[in-house]
């Protein structure tokens, strides 16, 4: 009988060693925790939570038409964005953070949203009541199909003169999905986001008209635009249900019509202040100019008494001929005589050939 119990126990002691070894215990993943399940405005929550990477930043909202396990349907625009605050994560994957009641522009059953902004990316929902806000119950879930991407993804649209000057760049992200679930999925909701850097992106809901059946594929186009402005390398992703089904990325332009544009003013800005300058200068000064400045008043010829009385005799009568050059030059007078003294011949003298 010895031998039967050695021999079970070493049988028992082999198949313990034969055995896997037993997995460690999985990570729970981040957590949130409450100090109050309620509040009005104008109160407090601490919101805790651990499991978080250590230095990441998160953003906490309370958020309305909402649930856990159902997310926010209405994204970001559901929430109080405005008395939303920021937590970095410390050392052991932990923070804490009191904030401020508010009521979100959505009806409740509202939510505390905490989600990571840069790093970590993940989202935890905390159920929360906001005391004396309304309640409606939240839309109708749109089936239980479940939807994947068949077809390669790309980006539709090209940017125009208004974007090189710094509008904001749009396109449409055109994707392939098929419902690999066992009932329709009529009008999904989708949510689109563009991240640029290290920063996570910002969901916005976009809704798709139509009914995918059980088994088949449509061709799906959503809006995306960026801010005005922007330029880089930016990926843009789409959600459905919680689960990112595209990431595309997207290469933007700089805006070069901004940088040329400013460069022309700082041309034209200075050249108009300069002449306007001008202008100012030519009506505040003197109107007399300086003395030196002036023109000098041209010199009159003098004349002599002999050449005045020429002026005033009767001239004979003009002569056509050429004139020679000297014949611009005055004629002297004799000095015992003037012209209108000369003793004149009489008309019917007759004329002496040889006599002086």
């Amino acid at each position: 009988m010895r031998w039967i119990r050695t021999a079970a126990a070493l049988v028992t002691v082999l198949a313990l060693g034969l055995l896997p070894a037993a997995p460690a215990l999985a990570d729970p993943g981040p957590a949130v925790e409450l100090s109050q399940a309620e509040g009005g405005k104008g109160g407090e929550v601490t919101v805790s939570g651990s499991g978080w990477k250590p230095g990441a930043l998160l953003m906490l909202l309370i958020c309305g038409q909402a649930a856990p396990g159902k997310g926010v349907i209405g994204g970001t625009n559901s929430c109080a964005n405005t008395d939303g605050r920021a937590a970095t994560v410390d050392a052991r994957g932990a923070f804490s953070v009191k904030l401020p009641v508010a009521e979100p522009p959505k009806p409740c059953p509202c939510v505390v949203h905490v989600a990571g902004v840069t790093g970590q990316q993940d989202a935890v929902d905390r159920e929360f009541t906001v005391a004396g806000h309304p309640v409606a119950p939240l839309p109708e879930a749109s089936g239980d199909g479940r939807l994947a991407v068949l077809a390669a993804v790309r980006l539709d649209g090209s940017s125009g003169l208004l974007t090189w000057f710094g509008a904001p760049p749009s396109r449409e992200i055109v994707f392939t999905v098929g419902n690999l679930g066992s009932a329709p999925v009529k009008d999904p909701v989708f949510q689109v986001g563009s991240s640029h850097g290290v920063f996570a992106p910002q969901y916005e809901e976009r809704q798709w008209r139509g009914t995918i059946a059980p088994g088949k594929k449509a061709l799906v186009r959503l809006p995306v635009e960026l801010t005005a402005g922007a330029h880089g390398d930016y990926q843009v992703s789409v959600r459905y249900a919680g689960k990112v089904l595209v990431e595309q990325p997207w290469g933007v332009g700089r805006p070069w019509g901004v940088t040329l544009f400013w460069l022309l003013l700082a041309v034209v800005v200075p050249a108009a202040l300069f002449r306007i300058g001008m202008a100012v200068v030519d009506r505040v000064r003197p109107a007399t100019a300086p003395a030196r400045l002036r023109p000098r008043p041209r010199a009159r010829p003098r004349t002599t008494p002999l050449a005045r009385l020429r002026t005033r005799a009767p001239g004979p009568a003009r002569d056509t001929a050429p004139r020679g050059p000297g014949d611009d030059e005055p004629t002297a007078a004799l000095p015992w005589f003037s012209p209108d003294s000369a003793p004149s011949a009489p008309e019917s003298s007759p004329t002496t050939k040889g006599h002086a």
